[in-house]
């Protein structure tokens, strides 16, 4: 087997999902800075806050509470609950 189509290890992986983890910080930091610059409802601020957010609950779910190697089951019900609640989040905050 080639090095190419070795999975990652674990640790490596894990690294990744943290760097990505402060990446989106960042950017959900400046999404939530954005909004409050000018005191005017910013929508596209508000939802990048929360899709930021999401995103990040999602990643911590998969890689760190590891439902990566979790049942089909509870890995889709997993992925339904974060993009379910963040429409939610999404359609009563921008409406």
């Amino acid at each position: 087997m080639s090095i190419a189509k070795q999975a990652l290890p674990t640790r490596t992986r894990l690294n990744i999902a943290w760097g990505i983890l402060v990446a989106a910080t960042g950017i959900g930091w400046w999404f939530g800075h954005a909004a409050q610059g000018d005191g005017a409802h910013n929508p596209i601020a508000l939802a990048g806050v929360i899709v930021t957010a999401f995103f990040k609950a999602w990643i911590v779910g998969v890689e760190f509470m590891e439902l990566r190697a979790a049942p089909r089951w509870l890995r889709h019900g997993y992925d339904a609950w974060i993009v379910a609640v963040a429409a939610a989040l999404l359609w009563i905050s921008l409406r």
